[in-house]
């Protein structure tokens, strides 16, 4: 039985539920109307009986007047009375002998109501004494059919059963419509969720306000959804911008070992080589940590001091293998004075790195690096001779996957997923700085300010 309920949902429980509830409510009223109109009649029947007794005892007593002897079947007339005096019948309806033998139990008893339910009768006996009230002369007993109210009992019996189970249907009905409309949003909210996909990110139940527990319940499952999506794409993003900062030095490990697996070389290159090798793999390392503290949002990256001029050196450096490969000049205009930036050489790499790559892939043949101090940040800059950027698509270049109109110029020359440009500008936000298109200065190609505190 309980694995039974067990297995039954939540709507076929409750309704079970409503159904049993409201069905024990109806028995117990309907038992305790019965139990109480039983109680009712009982006491209208005991009343009529008294008065009977009461109007014969005061004809006797005070009248003298012998009451005449009653004829007719007591059901038929209802009531009857009974007058025994000293043991002998003196006055008493010609009934059956049974209900005769019933009255005459009462005499010279005390005061007191019976019963007879084979009979449906139902009799009171009183003592009859003198006018002085000290012998008593005998008993008088009133008699009364109970089959009008036996009658009543049963007939209200079946109605309030009746009524109990048209009730009882109703509100099944009734809790099961009301149950249907509840589970409703719940049901399209089950269908619309089984036919979501990981693709569908942004999709919601959008319910409106809460104003129910349904409507929290879908406020609630979307604002997990809007965690989950924004983690996964967290997720995503991490990966991306990993695989885009990698490609450098992964490209430089590969021509280092390409280069030295060419033709037989002396140990002093092989050293140098591998040298390389192990720098890039460094560089590797630290991209990871950046963007894995980047992407878990651990705060500020606005920590640590390095040379400017030297940041710019590590930036060329770095993107040489690119800049070799469309044939461009990376040429670092070192600051006139010592420039401090308020951030790691690593974490300023990795903002500086992207904007260089860019303007390597869309440059004609020279990309100039300069880096000054203006109050209280350092203005790294960015100059290609290439198509430029246009004004239209200043900020939309910063978005994730947005490749300009000069990506069109160029076409293959300038592969890349749109992914440089969005992570430089947010990990320098994150550095309390940021990444804006400057008015181009060699010719019209682009020309990229990246700001960041001083040191």
């Amino acid at each position: 039985m309980r694995r039974w309920f067990a297995r039954m949902g939540v709507r076929d429980r409750l309704l079970l539920a409503v159904l049993a509830t409201v069905a024990a409510a109806l028995v117990v009223m309907t038992v305790a109307f019965n139990l109480i109109l039983s109680v009712v009649l009982d006491e209208d029947a005991d009343k009529r009986l008294r008065a009977m007794v009461d109007d014969a005892r005061l004809s006797i007593t005070e009248r003298g007047i012998e009451l005449p002897n009653p004829t007719g079947d007591i059901k038929e007339l209802g009531s009857q009375l009974w007058v025994f005096f000293r043991g002998a019948t003196v006055s008493g309806p010609d009934v059956d002998p049974n209900i005769e033998a019933a009255a005459k139990s009462l005499d010279g008893q005390l005061a007191q109501f019976k019963a007879v339910p084979d009979l449906e009768l139902r009799l009171y006996g009183v003592p009859l004494y003198d006018s002085k009230g000290e012998e008593r002369l005998g008993t008088i007993v009133a008699g009364l059919s109970m089959a009008s109210y036996t009658r009543t009992q049963r007939i209200t019996l079946v109605a309030t059963t009746a009524l109990t189970a048209v009730l009882l249907i109703i509100v099944g009905f009734a809790a099961l419509s009301v149950l249907n409309a509840a589970f409703r949003p719940v049901a399209k909210m089950t269908a619309e969720a089984e036919a979501w996909s990981m693709a569908d990110l942004d999709r919601r139940f959008d319910m409106g306000e809460p104003h129910d527990e349904v409507t929290q319940l879908a406020h609630t499952l979307d604002g997990m959804l809007d965690r989950l999506a924004a983690g996964l794409r967290r997720e995503q993003r991490f990966s991306a911008e990993v695989s885009h900062q990698l490609r450098t030095p992964l490209a430089k490990i590969k021509a280092e070992a390409e280069l030295a697996l060419r033709r037989q070389r002396d140990p002093v290159y092989y050293q140098e080589a591998l040298i390389s090798v192990a720098d890039s793999a460094d560089q590797m390392a630290r991209t990871v940590e950046t963007l894995l503290a980047a992407s878990q949002e651990e705060g500020s990256l606005a920590r640590g001091r390095a040379d400017a001029g030297r940041v710019l050196e590590d930036v060329a450096k770095s993107v040489g293998v690119l800049a070799a490969e469309h044939s461009v000049h990376v040429q670092v205009q070192p600051p006139t004075r010592s420039v401090r930036v308020g951030v790691g050489a690593d974490i300023a790499l990795q903002i500086i790195q992207p904007v260089v790559e860019n303007a390597c892939r869309f440059a004609k043949s020279r990309v100039l690096l300069g880096a000054s101090r203006n109050g209280k940040e350092v203005l790294f800059t960015v100059e290609d001779d290439g198509p430029g950027v246009g004004e239209d698509e200043r900020e939309r270049i910063f978005e994730p996957g947005v490749r300009g109109t000069a990506a069109e110029i160029k076409g293959s020359a300038s592969r890349g997923a749109g992914l440089g440009l969005p992570l430089a500008r947010r990990l320098a936000r994150m550095a309390s700085g940021d990444v804006e298109v400057g008015p181009g200065a060699i010719g019209a190609g682009a020309r990229f300010i990246v700001r960041l505190p001083t040191g």
